[in-house]
């Protein structure tokens, strides 16, 4: 997933920090540190110092990257730096804090106090933190035709395809983009195509491009028709209705032929250069990530009072619902500002008369306020209940699918990208009613939603893979496609020894491009940002 690694830039400030000098101010420094795997700090980086200050604005920002999937555990450290040796144990702390990336990019702005170590606070000193991303946010549309060109196949036309490359730094042609085949065409006209700027020409509009024009053969042996060479900067005067047309040729065509002029022309019938969002645009604009779970209580998870039951609770208060539910809502969490999450239980037969089976209860048995606290309410509503509950079925997606996506579709109405909404079912996987939740999915797809799937217990999981259409277009009963993929399953199973980060990096590694998808489809602008409020 390297196209969801953003870089993120800190800048630091802080107020009041403690004279630690006598008869001056302290001159202080901050240095970043991330949790790695244990409780090893890794420092990532460490701004200047400043001078005889209490309230600093450092002026070096400390860079980052940024992973969506992971939590990444920061800490801040305020040194007074009172000689030129690197190592600061022999500088005076002026306390530090604590905070997750995805806390600060989903605030843009964050003060916290500073603490001289857990609930000692360092005097009246405080540290304010703003995260920007870095990035080039444009990409080139280009469309393209050619007239006239070579024929290269014995018993039909060419079959022609462009391939574009930039010069690298070291000197060597990269490829960034292929277009597709056009079958049996001499004179073809491509779909037009969108590369981010980077990638096409690393954001230096006079960079050279090469553009190959061969010929596809199924065997892999493309001939080459023809190329030339351009830089984006000569490509854009066709947004200003400039005729641009290039002569492709054929060196060793050149060499053998005096008269030859060339294999044919390429022409740009329209360029132009777009702002395209990402994820952390729409964050740090205030889109909230809102999320709801839903928990497979049906008879095929096995008595939760038995051992063999799915839901059974070993000895340190966990099973494989409960492990899920952790590593996946510890990242969500830090997105969701009033972290109150609903969560939703289906399949079971509730007190007091234990009739029929309910395909969508609150959790905390409470219908009109379903909402958790964080995701410790969830687990701590998940082992209130579950004592209380007979197992039963069958087992139904669809309501619970239904139900986000009516919220999701209230919020969609607004045509802001102010919200967006994550549902994770966690399911044994033994579905009931396949048609009804692909009819769900479908219509779903076009709503601010994503639905993780994650797969409890030793099932087969078959219908689960069908609902995530990777490998093929997931369709409605009456045939119609997902306008976006939005569905991602895994089984549990495969993380049960892993670390309990790699489960949740593994589901939540599409949701970015998911939200970006969406609001480009709808054509909504990250929101404004509002102006941070003064600590």
């Amino acid at each position: 997933m390297a196209d969801c690694v953003s870089k993120v830039e800190l800048s630091v400030s802080c107020s009041d920090l403690l004279d630690k000098d006598v008869g001056s101010k302290s001159d202080p420094l901050c240095v970043l540190l991330q949790k790695n795997g244990g409780d090893k700090w890794v420092e990532l980086g460490r701004t200047e110092r400043l001078n005889n200050t209490s309230s600093p604005s450092f002026s070096q920002r400390l860079r980052i990257d940024y992973h969506f999937e992971a939590v990444q555990n920061l800490k801040f450290g305020i040194y007074d730096i009172d000689n030129s040796s690197v190592d600061l144990g022999d500088d005076d702390y002026l306390g530090g804090v604590e905070l997750t990336l995805g806390q600060i990019v989903s605030s843009k702005t964050i003060s916290r106090p500073l603490q001289l170590k857990k609930g000692k606070p360092a005097g009246k000193g405080t540290i304010t933190i703003t995260a920007e991303e870095i990035k080039d946010n444009r990409a080139i549309v280009l469309e393209l035709e050619a007239k006239n060109l070579d024929k290269k196949d014995t018993f039909g036309k060419s079959d022609p395809f462009l391939e574009f490359f930039k010069k690298g730094d070291d000197g060597k042609w990269q490829l960034v983009h292929r277009t597709e085949v056009v079958k049996n065409n001499l004179s073809p006209t491509w779909r037009k195509f969108t590369v981010p700027l980077q990638t096409f020409c690393s954001s230096d509009l006079d960079r050279p491009l090469k553009v190959d024009c061969s010929d596809h053969d199924s065997d892999g042996s493309h001939d080459l028709i023809g190329s030339f060479t351009t830089k984006a900067s000569d490509l854009q005067k066709a947004a200003h209705g400039s005729l641009v047309v290039f002569d492709c040729i054929h060196p060793e065509k050149q060499k053998k032929k005096k008269s030859y002029k060339n294999s044919g022309v390429v022409s740009v019938k329209s360029c132009e250069l777009v702002a395209q969002y990402t994820f952390l645009d729409y964050v740090m604009g205030g889109c909230q990530i809102n999320f709801t779970v839903g928990i497979d209580f049906t008879g095929s998870n096995g008595d939760p009072r038995s051992p063999n039951s799915l839901h059974y609770m070993s000895p340190d208060g966990l099973n494989q619902y409960l492990s899920a539910l952790w590593s996946v809502g510890q990242v969500v969490q830090d997105y969701d500002t009033d972290k109150l999450f609903p969560a939703f239980g289906f399949g079971a037969k509730l007190p007091p008369d234990y009739q029929a089976a309910h395909h969508e209860f609150a959790l905390n048995f409470n219908p009109t306020n379903p909402y958790c606290q964080g995701i410790q309410g969830i687990v701590e509503a998940y082992r209130q209940v579950l004592p209380q509950l007979r197992l039963s079925g069958p087992t139904n997606f669809s309501p619970i699918i239904t139900h986000v996506a009516s919220i999701a579709a209230t919020a969609a109405q607004t045509n802001t990208a102010s919200q967006y909404y994550v549902l994770l079912i966690l399911t044994d996987g033994e579905i009931t009613d396949f048609d009804q939740t692909r009819d769900a999915i479908v219509r779903a797809s076009r709503l601010p939603l994503s639905i993780i799937i994650i797969g409890v217990g030793p099932a087969d999981f078959k219908a689960m893979e069908l609902l995530d259409g990777d490998d093929g277009v997931l369709r409605s009963t009456v045939g119609e496609a997902v306008a976006r993929d939005i569905v991602q399953f895994v089984p549990f199973r495969q993380f049960k020894d892993a670390p309990m980060a790699t489960l949740a990096q593994s589901v939540l590694a599409e949701v970015p491009n998911q939200v970006v998808s969406y609001f480009k489809m709808r054509g909504l602008e990250p929101p404004k940002p509002k102006a941070a409020p003064k600590a």
